[in-house]
Order: structure tokens, then C-alpha cells, then sequence
């Protein structure tokens, strides 16, 4: 397969969508074990944290040049998967020519499978909201982030930004619903990431499947917690 059909033929768009489908699971493997530090204030851990830990933790990811590079392939992965994944909705719906007479619904597929467009439009809108309330801060603009010292290195208060952010009843509605359609894009993607590898096994299928329902629902409720938690002020 050339470079070319790699982002043209029907095959390698879905092949690219599976390769940067994994890559983003990965990443938010990562990104929700980063924000689960959070946690770490909870009176059953530790009542006087204040957030140190979680501030460490995005200092260090802010601060070391290799994770600054993978963040770049990041963004180019987000947006390579955006629009692979916008140009086979399209091809399928013009595949499709006429609808059925009679809708075969969920006997067909599951009602999250057919709707990947509307959920990744979705997730794509709350993105660009997470990013204008953390990341241009911390990246950029530095607005609403006090110097925090620990151990002599200083550091962005980034736990008392989510604080404030969290602290807008609206803004938690909003990220929950984002959270929300984060798991049905999940429930379908994270195994179909793997059937456009080519696994075609059914044993191997089921146990993706298995694998794929549980992190759909850890990472969701996790990145869920967050702004209910500060919301609620279970932390801070």
C-alpha cells in the first residue's frame, strides 16, 4: 500500500484511524492517570496535599522537552483521526445511496457505532474547551495560574486553575456531557481500533471487547470525577 493510499483507499483510511486510535487511548492512559492526582487531596490519602501532587505531576509534563515533542504528534494525531474519521463518515453515507424502508437498528449495529460522527463532533467541541481552559493558560497566557513552590523549583498552581474553572456549575455540566459521549465513542472505538489492524479473531475479538467496556468506563467516570469533585469540593 503506498503513502497515498494510506489516506485515500477505503483500507487506509481506516487503517490510519485504527493506528491513531490506538495512539490516543495511549494517550489518554496517560492524561487521566495525570488529572487522577487530584485524588491524591482526598482526606483518605492526604487532607493537607492541596493539590502538590497533581501540580508535580503537570509540571513535569510541561517542563520535559521530550513529552513538549510527543505533544506535537499529538495534535498531529487528533487532527489526522478528526479528519480520516469525517472523510469515512461521509464515504459510508454515500456508500449507502438509499436508506433501508425499514431501519434495522440496533439488530444491525448499536445505535453508538452508526453515530461516530456525532460523537466525535462532540468530543471534538468539548476538546477546544478543555484547551482554552487549561492548555493556552499553561502554554500561553498564563491568566488565572499563581506560582506554586515546592522543594525550591516553581512551579503553575494548576490544581487551584481547575478550582476556579470547576467552580462554574455550567462548566461541570458541560465536561460531564463531554465525558459522556467520550464513553459511547469508546465503547465502539477502542475495538474497532483493533479490527482495522486486522484481528479478525472471535476469541481475541470478545476479550478486546471485554477490555475495551471496562476502559470506556474507568476513564469516563474518572475524567468525569474531576469537576464533580471540585464542584462538590470533595478536594481542594
Amino acid at each position: 500500500m503506498t503513502w497515498k493510499q494510506m489516506f485515500t483507499s477505503s483500507i487506509g483510511k481506516k487503517l490510519v484511524m485504527g493506528l491513531t486510535g490506538i495512539f490516543l487511548i495511549t494517550f489518554l492512559i496517560v492524561h487521566v492517570g495525570i488529572n487522577a492526582c487530584v485524588f491524591a487531596d482526598l482526606p483518605v490519602f492526604n487532607r493537607d496535599d492541596n493539590g502538590e501532587m497533581f501540580n508535580k505531576a503537570a509540571h513535569f509534563m510541561g517542563s520535559t522537552v521530550l513529552i513538549r515533542i510527543m505533544e506535537i504528534g499529538l495534535f498531529a494525531g487528533i487532527i489526522l483521526h478528526i479528519v480520516q474519521g469525517y472523510l469515512l463518515t461521509l464515504q459510508n453515507q454515500k456508500s449507502r445511496g438509499v436508506a433501508y424502508n425499514k431501519p434495522m437498528g440496533n439488530n444491525g449495529s448499536k445505535w453508538y457505532s452508526r453515530s461516530m460522527g456525532l460523537l466525535g463532533t462532540l468530543i471534538l467541541l468539548f476538546l477546544i474547551l478543555h484547551l482554552a481552559h487549561f492548555w493556552v493558560p499553561a502554554r500561553f497566557t498564563h491568566v488565572g495560574l499563581d506560582p506554586v513552590l515546592y522543594n525550591n523549583v516553581l512551579m503553575h498552581d494548576m490544581f487551584q486553575l481547575m478550582k476556579i474553572t470547576f467552580s462554574e456549575l455550567w462548566i461541570v455540566v458541560l465536561y460531564v456531557l463531554g465525558c459522556f459521549s467520550l464513553f459511547w465513542h469508546l465503547m465502539h472505538g477502542f475495538q474497532s481500533a483493533f479490527r482495522s489492524l486486522g484481528i479478525s479473531n472471535k476469541k481475541h475479538l470478545s476479550l478486546l471487547n471485554c477490555i475495551g467496556n471496562g476502559f470506556s468506563v474507568i476513564v469516563s467516570l474518572l475524567f468525569a470525577l474531576i469537576p464533580i469533585a471540585m464542584y462538590l469540593q470533595w478536594v481542594g
